[in-house]
């Protein structure tokens, strides 16, 4: 029984919840009376969503569809990084990025959380875009997930678990 157990802490989004969510905001601005005449759009190009509007308060008012639909389809907002709205031409844009794994920096405040906080039998190791966590007792990798799950710089799931 001195097996070790572990599970893998990663971040991912379900690309097919993002289309679904694009496609229900795209036809909720198309029917919306406030966006009638303000060139409100919203185009995913891969990893980029690109948001449309004659002006800044109309752009912003096209993120927030574009957040209730994903909140409905249980995406964590904490996946997206929204920039800040900028003119371009008559017309102001917003891009927002899709983060996909745990960077570096985020792994590492990780790391140091479980160290510092977690269980002391629990070790965590970065694996590229993920983390390893191992220990000796399924409970105190039970307890470190509770842990992590107040973590609120990243989406964070768990899989894995062995």
């Amino acid at each position: 029984m001195a097996s070790e157990s572990t599970f893998d802490v990663v971040s991912k989004v379900d690309k097919q919840e993002v289309a679904n969510a694009l496609n229900q905001a795209q036809k909720e601005i198309t029917q919306r009376y406030d966006f009638k005449g303000v060139g409100a759009e919203v185009d995913f190009s891969g990893e980029k969503i690109l948001m449309k509007a004659n002006s800044e308060e109309r752009v912003l008012a096209v993120l927030d569809v574009l957040q209730s639909k994903m909140i409905k389809r249980g995406i964590s907002l904490k996946s997206l990084d929204t920039g800040e709205p900028y003119p371009s031409g008559k017309e102001f844009r917003l891009e927002t990025s899709i983060k996909e794994g745990i960077a570096q920096d985020i792994a590492k405040k990780i790391n140091k959380l479980i160290r510092d906080e977690g269980p002391k039998g629990v070790k965590s190791q970065i694996q590229g875009d993920e983390l390893r966590v191992s220990s000796k007792s399924r409970d105190d990798l039970q307890a470190t997930m509770a842990l992590l799950k107040g973590f609120d710089e990243a989406d964070l799931q768990f899989v894995n678990m062995r």
